[in-house]
């Protein structure tokens, strides 16, 4: 099945920055609790993201991320996660973040 622009355009990825990072030791797999900052139109939002392999919580503070912030929000055990942050797998699975070369406005859409 093809996926048209306008199956796109409903998508609302965005960019934000990590204000707040931790570990997550409830969840089944290794994770990290996130709070990203996607501006004065969205706010704050959390995230569940098992990127425990090439970051570290207090290196992810200030990184600019991409996040899908239209999805509904799902529970992580005791977790509320609202946002899905974007990454892909490297040459062994493990998940590196995407984000912009050069700083934007926080909340800006991705087209």
């Amino acid at each position: 099945m093809s996926a048209t622009i306008e199956d796109f355009n409903r998508i609302e990825i965005r960019i934000g920055t990590i204000v707040e990072a931790s570990h997550f030791p409830e969840a089944r797999k290794p994770a990290f609790k996130l709070v990203i900052d996607f501006g004065s139109a969205i706010g704050r939002k959390r995230s569940s993201v098992q990127i425990t392999e090439h970051y570290v919580p207090d290196r992810l503070i200030g990184r600019q991320v991409l996040a899908v912030v239209n999805f509904p929000p799902r529970q992580i055990g005791p977790f509320h996660s609202e946002v899905l942050t974007l990454g892909v797998p490297d040459e062994e699975g493990r998940v590196v973040l995407i984000r912009p070369d050069f700083a934007v406005p926080d909340g800006g859409r991705l087209f």
